[in-house]
């Protein structure tokens, strides 16, 4: 009896549990801790299982959102949670093209760049309207707009050409560079559908359409980067603050392009345009911002997309495989001719013409956006729309396949891309930079310099040195110095950069510092510039040159008292004969990543043979930052460079070691000038490399050249003081007046 009473209770509360997690689980799932738990499975082991496929992740997305979709299992139902985060996943696709271009590159080769962005966009568009129109029979609008999907094209395979090392092969350039303005291109016919669809294509709306599209492109290229500046500028240890200001600029970009009346995708793609050149591609944003969005957001958008696809269609009768097959068909035949015109026009190899294939091949993120678009304004059918699904799935395999084909094959034929100018190949063991800690400079800036000039194939972490004094608090100080430089270890984790923090005892930091570079084989020491105004002088009476005569490899000295997006010039001085140095084609190499990092163009005062040089060596590098020679020769004259210096130039001075090929005594005075009168300048001091890896300035370490140094000095001043007296007794040419 007793156990009875208790019995029904406990089957009660059963029942209970058991109808409450019925509930949790009928379909369509609604809770919302489930649905979310259940998309970020997919978004995780989806690319996994298809990777050992050797097929993109984005097609295991896009057919995850088909089987769990209403016209799949059912699994999920299209809400306004998911609506949210697909729009913020089409936005962030567009967003991060625009961003991740290199304008550098489009300027460089902009002209063969036009002509392939003609011929990428006319050749589809002109193969697919016909086809569209007659042979499948849809009217105007759908054709036109379908066959304008044809156009676009999504670098899916770029990160294959970026593995195998040919991404500096110019057919990679020009094809990064149309894409510009194809898909741009693209999303203006957009507009212009739309509003024919919808009867408004009159004069008014092309008046209109001009107007706003002025006043958008005025807003968002001349006002959205000077407030970005000033933010970035202003809150610049606020890192987190960046990415929120980004991600607003994007969403007011989508919205005034709406006003202006286009698609929110085009305010999204200028908004990338806009910021490229404030965040420099290894910073810590970029970071962030491709991180969150390859992450989460456009995995997001693409298993929505296939939440669209409705499979029973396919199976309703001929006319949607028909759909699907000559939407492939036509996709493909049209960028392969578009490559085969660019090879003709530009006499390029087969292989490249398979690259430009590869790279133009694959739809995706703009083909998504326009068929979407046009979809949801019901100008396309579900024919359309599954069709364009098969079509990407068949386009990324096929331009996968194609882009490693020809990227192996570039590698055979030209496998002289400049790469034997850096130190991570086959020839020379992997780059390491060490950074001593400075106890007077900014440590995080320096760092942060560090990263951006780094060889990113070195698989060398950037090591963080501090040198403690041999004295009875040394173990507390190297506790301390430790909890210090975890910070900095964040500060490079954001950036997926690798930091390996030292500490280590020594009674001389300079010694400290000389004796740790040798046991990692630093190949590049940077250094902090002092903090106390007239310290530099000191500085190079005591640390320094220690330094620099038991060290023969790079060592850079840096303040950094400005934000690197401050920065609109890198202006970079250099003596006579400085192409003789050992270390000449590495610290070039650096000087035009740099400027690669931050989008802006390199100057270089020097004289003529220094200038030949630094060309023929930014040449081999294929590189395509702006660069210019200035000529330069009156080095007792220094302060001259000032009048061509802006407070927003980062300032290099190349200098050298005593007894190197382009040592003069002027440059010991240098640095201390430009501490005193490019006090507000960024500003480095690079002694390059000076002897071979074998041997180097250790083995004559016993020996001092001082007195020597100080004789040819003394001789080198006479020599030019006789000289200015005969010069001045030099009778003058006919018709010139005599120099003063």
């Amino acid at each position: 009896m007793r156990a009875g009473l208790y019995a029904t209770p406990n089957h009660s509360a059963v029942k209970d549990y058991l109808a409450t997690l019925a509930h949790h689980f009928q379909l369509p799932l609604q809770n919302p801790v489930l649905v979310f738990s259940l998309i970020l499975a997919i978004i995780l082991l989806a690319p996994i299982l298809l990777k050992r496929l050797n097929i993109p992740g984005i097609i295991g997305l896009i057919i995850s959102g088909v089987v769990i979709g209403p016209h799949g299992l059912h699994l999920l139902d299209k809400n306004s949670a998911i609506d949210l985060f697909s729009t913020i996943g089409l936005l962030y696709i567009m967003f991060i093209a625009g961003l991740e271009l290199d304008l550098n590159e489009f300027k460089a080769h902009r002209n063969r760049s036009l002509v392939f962005g003609l011929f990428t966009f006319a050749i589809p568009l002109a193969v697919g309207y016909p086809v569209c129109r007659y042979l499948l029979g849809y009217d105007f609008n759908a054709a036109f707009l379908t066959a304008s999907m044809f156009a676009t094209h999504t670098l899916v395979a770029y990160p294959i050409v970026s593995r195998l090392g040919v991404s500096k092969n110019q057919a990679v350039a020009i094809t990064v560079g149309g894409t510009i303005l194809t898909d741009t291109a693209v999303l203006i016919i957009l507009a212009v559908i739309i509003g024919n669809s919808r009867g408004t294509l009159d004069m008014e709306f092309w008046v209109r359409l001009v107007i706003s599209l002025a006043a958008f492109s005025a807003i968002m290229f001349a006002v959205i980067p000077r407030i970005a500046k000033w933010f970035f500028r202003k809150l610049e240890n606020e890192k987190h603050s960046h990415y929120i200001f980004v991600l607003a600029v994007v969403f007011l970009a989508a919205f005034l392009a709406e006003l202006a009346g286009v698609e929110a995708i085009i305010g999204a793609f200028v908004a990338g345009l806009a910021l490229n050149k404030l965040i420099p591609h290894s910073s810590a944003l970029m970071n962030r911002i491709e991180f969150i969005g390859n992450s989460l957001f456009i995995p997001f958008f693409l298993i929505s997309v296939g939440m669209l696809v409705d499979v029973g269609v396919l199976t309703h009768g001929p006319q949607a495989l028909i759909v699907a097959a000559t939407l492939s068909a036509v996709a493909l035949g049209g960028k392969w001719l578009a490559a085969l015109f660019t090879q003709l026009a530009f006499k390029y190899s087969s292989a490249q013409r398979g690259l430009i294939f590869g790279l133009s091949g694959a739809h995706a993120a703009a083909t998504l956006a326009v068929i979407l678009v046009g979809y949801r304004d019901g100008i396309l059918d579900d024919n359309i729309l599954n069709g364009t699904i098969l079509l990407i799935l068949v386009t990324c395999m096929v331009a996968s396949f194609a882009t490693e084909k020809a990227a192996k094959r570039i590698m055979v034929e030209s496998p002289d891309d400049g790469s034997d100018l850096l130190p991570a190949n086959g020839h020379h063991p992997p780059e390491h930079i060490l950074v001593p800690s400075p106890a007077t400079a900014a440590m995080d800036k320096l760092l942060e310099f560090a990263i951006y000039i780094k060889d990113k194939r070195s698989a060398n972490p950037i090591s963080v040195l501090t040198v403690v004094s041999n004295n009875d608090e040394a173990e507390v100080n190297i506790l301390k110095a430790r909890r210090l430089l975890d910070e900095y270890v964040k500060q490079a984790a954001a950036t997926e950069t690798k930091v390996k923090v030292m500490t280590t005892i020594d009674p001389n930091v300079a010694d400290g510092i000389v004796r740790i570079s040798r046991e990692v084989m630093a190949d590049i020491i940077v250094l902090g510039w002092p903090s106390k105004s007239g310290f530099f002088e000191r500085f190079l009476g005591d640390k320094l040159p220690v330094i620099l005569q038991h060290v023969d490899k790079t060592v850079v000295i840096g303040h950094f008292g400005q934000p690197w997006v401050a920065q609109k010039r890198i202006v970079c001085a250099v003596p006579p004969f400085a192409e003789f140095e050992k270390g000449f084609d590495a610290w070039v190499a650096k000087v035009v990543q740099l400027a690669k990092e931050l989008t802006i163009p390199l100057v270089v005062h020097c004289n003529a043979d220094t200038g030949k040089a630094v060309m023929r060596t930014a040449e081999r590098l294929k590189s395509t930052v702006p660069l210019s020679i200035s000529p330069f020769e009156d080095w007792e004259d220094f302060l001259i460079l000032s009048r061509s210096v802006r407070e927003t130039d980062v300032f290099i001075l190349i200098s050298a070691r005593k007894g190197a090929a382009s040592y003069i005594s002027e440059l010991d005075r240098v640095p201390a000038k430009l501490e005193r009168y490019f006090a507000a300048n960024n500003r480095l001091v690079i002694f390059p490399q000076q002897f071979d890896e074998h041997h180097g300035l250790e083995d004559y370490s016993g020996i001092s050249a001082e007195p020597l140094h100080i004789g040819i000095g003394a001789v080198q001043k006479l020599g030019k003081t006789i000289g200015k007296v005969f010069k001045k007794d030099e009778p003058a040419p006919a018709g010139k007046p005599r120099r003063p």
